[in-house]
């Protein structure tokens, strides 16, 4: 059983990072948030033109069909950018399609996202509050009524995956966003722009079944703890590299102990947490019955691990990691939009510890 990553998911991995290196991070973080653009434009055209968005979805429909483990790496490096681009949310996307749309939806929909012409985003939550296990927002003779906010990309989107509740239980279902009133959503994240999707009676089609929308959430979750992972990864660097830098009463403060404390830490939980992902995304790959609890627990670890990386850069920043100015309240905000993002810490360990009941019951 190996729970590393192919050299060519790595190759891909590297050819991503030095792509975003150069066009996003902080720089572009902030340039966007001080615009009124949903998403940065040209650097949405360098990740189409680096084959990004074509990377999972199969040559039939004009894309290269890589494997989930690409899915995964992928989100890292986005997470670790913070490249304002709706690269998530339409990988969210395709991965519903493939895992539960028919042929038809396919074929109308995966070529769009492969040439990069079709930007989607999956309209999951309903508030701040935590997810309900029946949405609000019910599916109706294939029509939609409620509202689903905050939703990253929805202003950038043209096309959403929405979860919603139908007699069968929670199911996804795909909704052209031009017979659905979207407008713009106020959330601490202000580089990722999310909106709120309002749906009255909007025509709908179902994607899959309810037990499809139960595994896509397994795989969203893999997915998105690696995107976490990422993002925690960078500003742990973040706050070595001040560590390292900055000197105080004569010496560097990465020579204190309560600060190599907190490094250490952040470290740690870092590590924890790509363990986790790196198994979650081996049961992806492989569709291994262990897909279920593997994924709540990666999600856990790494909503574990962002939270305490974005905390602790800022506080070792000192005062200067609270202002405007300094780059550390991106990693803060980030962090914060991804434990909102599909449910929270408490929602992934009730039902990493429901997985692991119900495995133990069938052992028994």
């Amino acid at each position: 059983m190996n729970f590393d990553f192919s050299d060519d998911a790595k190759a891909l991995s590297e050819s991503a990072r030095r792509m975003l290196a150069a066009h996003a991070g902080p720089e572009a973080a902030r340039r966007i948030m001080e615009s009124d653009a949903p998403y940065d434009a040209a650097l949405w055209r360098q990740v189409v033109d680096l084959g990004l968005t074509a990377a999972r979805v199969p040559e039939a429909h004009g894309g290269v069909g890589l494997s989930p483990e690409e899915s995964c790496v992928l989100a890292e490096e986005f997470g670790r950018s913070l490249a304002p681009v709706p690269f998530l949310s339409t990988l969210l996307a395709t991965e519903a399609l493939l895992l539960a749309g028919s042929e038809a939806q396919q074929a109308k929909h995966l070529p769009g996202i492969a040439d990069g012409s079709t930007i989607a985003c999956h309209a999951w939550g309903e508030g701040a509050n935590s997810p309900a296990a029946m949405p609000a927002t019910r599916a109706e003779g294939g029509r939609l009524t409620g509202a689903k906010s905050p939703v990253a990309d929805a202003l950038a989107a043209s096309l959403a995956v929405v979860t919603a509740a139908g007699e069968d239980g929670p199911a996804l279902w795909l909704v052209d966003l031009k017979d659905a009133a979207v407008a713009p959503a106020a959330t601490l994240d202000l580089v990722r722009k999310h909106g709120t999707i309002t749906l009255s009676g909007t025509p709908a089609e179902p994607l899959g079944t309810p037990a499809d929308y139960q595994r896509f959430l397994d795989r969203a979750a893999v997915i998105l703890a690696f995107e976490a992972i990422g993002t925690a990864g960078a500003a742990m660097e973040t706050a070595v590299a001040y560590a390292k830098d900055r000197v105080a009463f004569g010496q560097r403060i990465g020579r204190y102990q309560g600060v190599k404390h907190k490094c250490a830490d952040m470290y740690i939980k870092l590590e924890l947490a790509r363990a986790h992902a790196l198994y979650g995304a081996w049961a992806f790959a492989a569709d291994a019955d262990e897909l279920r609890h593997a994924a709540a627990a990666a999600r856990a670890a790494s909503l574990d691990a962002v939270r305490f990386a974005a905390e602790e850069n800022v506080q070792l920043h000192g005062g200067i990691g609270f202002t405007w100015e300094s780059d550390c309240q991106f990693y803060y905000r980030r962090a914060r939009q991804i434990s909102a993002a599909l449910g929270n810490r408490a929602f992934w360990a009730d039902r990493l510890v429901r997985a692991l009941e119900q495995r133990n019951r069938a052992a028994a």
